[in-house]
């Protein structure tokens, strides 16, 4: 299939703002579900709300637009019912890591093989620009005209305490990255987390002076850097990007009906 095969594209345009980087993000992702050759009928994309949660709009896979934050409550429902399918669950910095902050914790301490992307633009973009878990200290926001003095969760440190067994970080500029990144996500078997960053002009950029989407997308390529490199040394303010931690561990599902055969066991 092509990439655009993949799309409903009767819900074009987009309602995206001009510039956001979240539809980079939809490109890579379909990109990677392209080169899976997965069949529609093989993936299920939840989202709650918010700028992020539109693209299980834009997707023509089974699809459930659901409640702010509670995304990955609702594909856990689905996985446990329907394990062989693939979940996939794009949400945004507030989304994941605010009112869903504790769904995402204990999807990753039970490695329930679902695949998270957390699209972090460092702001609550659909409802006006309000700061979230993610935005930082001394940034400016709707709900803080005299800066912010929260400090931001690292979506990468986080996921790799509470137990996540696939952790990644990319950018919306590094394209190829995300579609490669994603396609590791999916295919492993326990929760994976991707964080890309991604610009967000209207609210994030306007407020804090960053420039338009190209200056923003301009910021990643030349404050990111690759896992380990020489210039993470030089320069300790660089963000790392590439994959944090893959590793195999006891999955939710395959653990889970192993406790349906004991139970079983006992009243045959």
């Amino acid at each position: 299939m092509a990439v655009k095969d993949y799309l409903r594209e009767r819900f074009f345009p987009h309602l995206w703002c001009p510039g956001c980087g979240h539809g980079m993000v939809l490109n890579g992702l379909l990109q990677a579900v392209e080169k899976l050759g997965m069949s529609k009928n093989e993936i299920v994309m939840v989202s709650g709300i918010g700028c992020s949660a539109r693209i299980s709009g834009y997707v023509d896979f089974h699809t459930l637009h659901t409640i702010h934050g509670r995304a990955l409550a609702f594909a856990t429902g689905v996985k446990m019912s329907r394990p062989e399918l693939n979940l996939i669950v794009p949400m945004g910095d507030g989304d994941a890591l605010a009112i869903g902050g504790n769904h995402f914790i204990h999807a990753a301490r039970r490695n329930i093989d679902i695949t998270a992307i957390v699209m972090n633009n460092r702001i609550y973009g659909m409802t006006g620009g309000q700061f979230s878990p993610l935005s930082g200290e001394g940034i400016q926001a709707t709900t803080a005209p005299f800066s912010n003095i929260d400090y931001s969760f690292d979506v990468v440190e986080l996921a790799k305490a509470a137990g996540a067994t696939f952790v990644a970080r990319t950018t919306s500029y590094h394209v190829q990255q995300i579609t490669d990144i994603v396609r590791k996500a999916v295919l492993h078997e326990g929760f994976a987390v991707v964080e890309v960053l991604s610009q967000c002009p209207t609210y994030f950029g306007r407020k804090n002076k960053a420039g338009d989407a190209v200056d923003m997308v301009r910021w990643f390529k030349d404050h990111t850097t690759p896992i380990g490199s020489k210039a993470k040394t030089e320069n300790p303010d660089l963000i790392e990007r590439g994959i944090f931690v893959q590793k195999e561990s006891p999955e939710y599902c395959s653990e889970y009906d192993k406790v349906v055969e004991r139970a079983m066991a006992t009243v045959r």
